[in-house]
């Protein structure tokens, strides 16, 4: 039987006690309906995964930490996925799908033809609301380290934050390259995906991520919506170059 996973902040450390964060407790017990003695699965992000059993219920609920397994789930290609904000519901499903195909980061972007219109404050809950997704989408999948995914940011400061020594691709349509041509010969490196939001990059956008050195590339013929093509795109990666090269 498929033991729950719950993601905690740790650290944690074999053969210790702690009490979990209110919301992991309440599932356990009170969703789960688990009771003392109950075997479930814990993971701190630092690496590997803990077994642990409830060790007791009420206000707080109380876990003992046993063995620890040292079993990793990521790609071997370093993903980022640099995604133009979408609107409401689809930006939660790019974050929880990219988790899920194994991005290690996710840098969401502002652009011409974003429709989202966010201020400081909303830029800061969105960021946290779309990590938590991530945190969920780790305990549903396997994986053991969380992406992180960063404050909404500028297209042109976004760029400024990518590792220099990654491919950068970007979809385009009428690419004379594609995107499995691209990546190649990335097993085991660093790959940036650009996708932009609805409606897509404004063409001195696009340009500009060309003179910042994304190539583009295109994923088939046809047109995809944004929370799509970044989805098909990183499946086709992991095919060529990452989890499913193997």
């Amino acid at each position: 039987m498929r033991l729950t996973r719950i993601h905690v902040p740790g650290p944690l450390h074999a053969g210790g006690e702690i009490t979990l964060p209110a919301q992991a407790g309440e599932h356990l017990t009170r969703v789960l309906r688990l009771a003392a003695g109950a075997s479930f699965i814990m993971f701190d992000g630092r690496g590997g995964e803990y077994a642990a059993e409830i060790a007791s219920t009420g206000k707080q609920v109380r876990a003992r930490v046993l063995r620890h397994d040292p079993v990793q789930r990521e790609s071997p290609l370093d993903l980022t996925l640099l995604q133009g904000v979408a609107r409401g519901e689809r930006m939660d499903l790019i974050v929880q799908k990219a988790t899920e195909l194994g991005v290690a980061r996710i840098l969401p972007v502002l652009t011409e033809r974003t429709v989202v219109k966010l201020d400081a404050k909303q830029r800061e809950r969105k960021r946290a609301h779309w990590q938590s997704i991530a945190v969920s989408a780790c305990e549903q999948c396997g994986r053991n380290r969380v992406p992180a995914v960063h404050e909404v940011v500028s297209f042109g400061d976004a760029l400024k934050l990518l590792p220099e020594d990654a491919t950068r691709c970007l979809l385009a349509a009428d690419a004379a390259v594609s995107l499995a041509q691209a990546a190649a010969h990335t097993a085991g490196a660093k790959l940036v995906l650009l996708i932009g939001p609805e409606g897509g990059l404004a063409d001195p956008e696009e340009k500009y991520a060309q003179a910042n050195a994304f190539i583009s590339c295109r994923l088939g013929p046809r047109i995809m919506r944004t929370e799509t093509a970044g989805l098909a795109a990183l499946a086709a990666l992991q095919a060529v170059a990452g989890d499913f090269s193997r």
